[in-house]
């Protein structure tokens, strides 16, 4: 009687090599997919023989702490301000309007300005003043 065990046969595959070739595959795709940018629109734009520079003008809207409005230094009153800043801005290509408004004023009248600048479409930024470096955090 033949009592020894037959030899089982495994198939086993050796997988070691296989996470230094995901590694490399895994890299392979970041640097590439960092470098394709699908958002990218190619144009050829034409080319001009005179470049011409467009001057941005700024216009000041000053408000002081008694409620005066002034439009670059001219004192309005603020039914008129809306038709002084029209005509203020009539010819100019990008106009850009700076608010100057005293910090003891409530927000209405800088809301009420800003929607001045809407309707005439005109850009508008809030001149401010840096904090002291010893004032309150």
């Amino acid at each position: 009687m033949d009592l020894s065990r037959r030899r089982k046969l495994s198939s086993h595959v050796e997988t070691s090599s296989m996470n230094d070739i995901m590694f490399f595959l895994m890299l392979f795709f970041l640097i590439v997919s960092t470098m394709v940018n699908p958002n990218v629109i190619k144009l050829m734009l034409p080319n001009a023989r005179s470049g011409k520079a467009v001057m941005k003008e700024t216009i000041n809207i000053s408000v002081d702490a008694a409620g005066q409005y002034f439009l670059d230094r001219q004192p309005v009153t603020a039914a008129s301000l809306e038709t002084a800043l029209q005509q203020r801005i009539a010819g100019l290509e990008a106009p850009t309007v700076v608010l100057r408004v005293d910090s003891s004023l409530n927000v209405q009248k800088l809301v009420d300005i800003l929607e001045i600048g809407n309707r005439l479409k005109v850009k508008m930024v809030m001149a401010t003043q840096a904090q002291q470096s010893g004032g309150k955090a």
